[in-house]
């Protein structure tokens, strides 16, 4: 089944939180919804599981909204944790999956293959307020997914994770994507976005700023890295027009140009001075992509 959404607007009195939000996502395809906190990100995702309705335009999944008889079908991890701390991890999972319609033999079968997993088998019976910040996080992950949802909300699903437990959680996310499962995720950890999404979206205080597919924004995207080594100082660069940043490296400097003629200037002119022991050329990170089209862009 494909989610749809069509120029979804939604206002809250004279306040325009989202709009102009157009996307597909076909089964087991992963898109990407990027923008600054306030950027309308939840929002969105509210109004793809139908807990919000949109001013304008309209969101469907598989030709139909999602409703409470749809739900089942749906797994949504809140950027806000929403886990009861008294309740041990498996009683938290029996209720939550019980009103998904799991039978108990299955909720408990599911829970230990994804503790085992996670390497926490331990914490079957802990209740969520002993556990650190990054175990609940995989504990609220595995509340999204236990029922083998078809369509997959994460929001911000790597807060709270160290570099392990990330790497952990993005192979959970591709395996899952792997087996058929439709996912929308938002993160502010442009890396693990370079590593997981096919297509994004990025918006800024609710609009679309770019669009499309990662390899094609990347490639097409007229700002340029350029990595230099040269035995002496580079920072005279920052005089050349359409240079745009210059940050200096124990051996060289990293320098942000505009294009690629701005970069040939650049080696014309450090040839001109010395030896080059190296020059790169290299399409902006994601992370760069979103500093210049969202940076400054204040919390709302």
């Amino acid at each position: 089944m494909t989610l749809e959404i069509n120029s979804i607007k939604k206002k809250f009195d004279e306040h325009v939180a989202v709009d102009g939000i157009s996307l597909k996502v076909g089964k087991g395809e992963m898109f990407g919804l990027l923008g600054a906190n306030g950027a309308g990100k939840t929002t969105t995702f509210r109004m793809i599981l139908g807990l919000l309705d949109p001013t304008e335009g309209s969101v469907t999944w598989g030709g139909e909204r999602i409703t409470y008889k749809r739900t089942h079908l749906v797994g949504y991890l809140p950027e806000e944790r929403g886990l009861f701390p008294k309740l041990t991890v498996k009683e938290q999972l029996l209720y939550l999956m019980r009103l998904k319609g799991m039978k108990k033999p299955e909720i408990i079968k599911e829970m230990r293959t994804w503790l085992e997993r996670f390497q926490v088998p331990e914490y079957e019976n802990k209740k969520v307020e002993e556990l650190s910040k990054g175990n609940q996080q995989k504990i609220q992950f595995m509340a999204a997914v236990l029922h083998k949802p078809e369509l997959l909300i994460l929001d911000e699903p790597f807060s709270g994770l160290d570099p392990v437990n990330s790497d952990m959680l993005k192979k959970a996310v591709l395996d899952l994507q792997q087996s058929g499962t439709t996912i929308v995720f938002s993160s502010h950890q442009m890396s693990n976005v370079e590593a997981l999404c096919e297509d994004l979206i990025m918006l800024k205080r609710g609009r679309p700023v770019l669009q499309g597919s990662l390899k094609e924004i990347k490639r097409s995207y007229g700002m340029k890295s350029i990595s230099i080594r040269a035995d002496y100082k580079l920072d005279f660069l920052q005089s050349i027009p359409g240079v745009l940043s210059l940050e200096e490296t124990k051996d060289g400097a990293i320098v942000k140009v505009e294009n690629e003629k701005v970069g040939e200037e650049v080696f014309r002119m450090i040839s001109e001075k010395g030896f080059v022991r190296k020059f790169e050329i290299e399409e902006p990170s994601l992370h760069d992509i979103f500093i210049d089209k969202v940076g400054g862009d204040a919390d709302e």
